[in-house]
């Protein structure tokens, strides 16, 4: 068994003066079985990380690292998931680590849960991270020596949130100690992983998972906004007359960010949410189609146009800034894009008004799909109405009102919801994962919440006003 004056003193709470004023281990009194770092020192959002104490070299400098593995893509509600940290360095000596979950709110997401060991390898502690406390799953006394040379690793479950509440982050940190009874010489490694109970929902500006009533005004180039989480009311100049909306989550921050595509010029502007900086990107030419989503699965918005022309998609993916040329389409075609095979990727997806065909590149293995369903003067309006995570076919026709729906779990339906001059905006306006049957007609909204089948209506714009949802339904 190791002591605190030895080993353990470079990982387990100590009483020493340095790290009491740098915060890293604080009044928390050492034990064989119980020892760890104090919490809230995962470098989470408001939080540090425990180079205050120990101080050699700055975060990540090392030859190390530490990763969180297991963490899905998309979670299902109170579905369990098997998670694994891991810290390496070839050069130390023993390992700690502490974890946290969170949405994006900063409370916690989901549930941790500690795997039984003998002896206990990790523990659950709780800390405080104004406004909010948090809980935490760390290393023990006895999880500090690795099982092999060079890394350690420690298991642990992470419990999904009982509801789908947007994107969950784990934020891990990790020290590489070199055992030499000081806290000099330590290498602090961090790292997250995020995860999504669904692809971010149309015009959600406050990542709650919730589409917020949300149009722009062509004729002064204004975004109004009415975000779901607190009725909180902006107005924010951002676009000309003649620019195409393109709201999407750019910068990765879980929130959509205001965003234009001009035909004219092809440039892209956009306004990150995160940190209010100004973007704008030349990508695409006059007469290309704004197609946005995520086509490698980052959670960040890609640019990307479709054009018509030729039938042409070009896409810049975020990850790692490459162009992506896909010739799939033909003239007159429209693009849908959406994870119609629930991957997490967005799909090269194109509508054709002429014989209300769909046609699709699915990302998880490049086939092809093809389905015949609308008829001439539908107007596609792609998403997720039954909460699988996979966007579903669907249409709007005019001329009667009517929606029909082909959605991959439940079925074919078909519901009468609007009139011929409504602009279908659909959306998930009440969180649970589905999209919700919408129309705008003049300021005035009208939303069938999937959750109970209730009408909602709400006065929000004015005529001429676009709705911010129907950016996602093609012209």
């Amino acid at each position: 068994m190791l002591h605190l004056s030895q080993r353990n003193c470079k990982l387990l709470i100590v009483c020493l003066t340095l790290c009491l004023a740098a915060l890293c281990f604080v009044n928390r009194k050492a034990s064989a079985s119980a020892s760890g770092p104090s919490p809230s020192f995962t470098n989470a959002p408001g939080e540090n990380n425990c180079t205050a104490c120990h101080s050699s070299f700055e975060v990540n400098s090392g030859t190390g690292n530490i990763t969180i593995t297991g963490v899905p893509a998309r979670y299902t509600p109170n579905q369990e998931y098997p998670i694994t940290v891991t810290v390496t360095d070839t050069h130390q000596v023993i390992y700690g680590f502490e974890l946290t979950a969170l949405d994006e709110a900063g409370r916690n997401g989901g549930t941790l849960i500690r795997v039984n060991t003998n002896p206990q390898r990790t523990q659950i502690v709780q800390g405080f991270v104004d406004p909010n406390f948090r809980t935490y799953i760390e290393h023990t006394s006895d999880g500090v020596i690795p099982q092999q040379f060079n890394f350690n690793t420690w298991q642990l479950t992470w419990k999904a949130p009982a509801t789908r509440i947007g994107r969950v982050t784990l934020y891990g940190a990790g020290n590489a100690a070199n055992s030499d009874g000081s806290t000099l010489g330590d290498y602090i490694y961090t790292t997250s992983s995020s995860t999504t109970s669904t692809g971010l929902p149309p015009s959600n500006f406050d990542g709650d998972a919730k589409t917020d009533l949300a149009v722009w005004r062509p004729s002064n180039g204004t975004w109004y906004i009415s975000r779901s989480s607190t009725g909180a009311f902006s107005a924010d100049g951002f676009g000309q007359s003649g620019d195409k909306l393109v709201p999407g989550d750019f910068d990765g921050d879980g929130r959509n960010d205001l965003a234009v595509f001009r035909p004219s010029s092809g440039y892209w502007y956009i306004l990150n949410s995160s940190n209010g900086a100004f973007r704008a990107d030349l990508f695409g030419t006059n007469g290309d189609l704004p197609a946005i989503g995520d086509f490698d699965g980052d959670f960040k918005t890609d640019l990307a146009v479709f054009r018509p022309t030729d039938g042409t998609w070009y896409i810049k993916q975020s990850t790692n800034g490459s162009l992506r040329v896909v010739p799939f389409g033909a003239n007159g075609d429209q693009p849908v894009t959406g994870d119609y095979d629930g991957d997490g990727k967005s799909e090269v997806a194109v509508y054709r008004p002429s014989n209300g065909g769909w046609y699709m590149l699915l990302s998880t293995n490049g086939s092809f799909s093809g389905t015949q369903f609308g008829a001439v003067g539908d107007k596609a309006v792609q998403g997720d109405y039954d909460g699988d995570l996979k966007t579903d076919i669907a249409v709007y026709r005019p001329s009667s009102g009517t929606w029909y729906l082909l959605r991959s779990q439940q079925g074919f339906t078909a519901i009468g919801f609007g009139i011929s001059t409504d602009k279908p905006a659909p959306g998930d306006f009440d969180g649970d994962g589905k999209y919700d049957v919408t129309v705008f007609r003049n300021g005035n909204w009208y939303i069938l919440l999937s959750t109970t089948g209730q009408l909602r209506a709400d006065f929000f714009g004015a005529a001429g006003d676009i709705p911010v949802p129907s950016a996602y339904v093609p012209e």
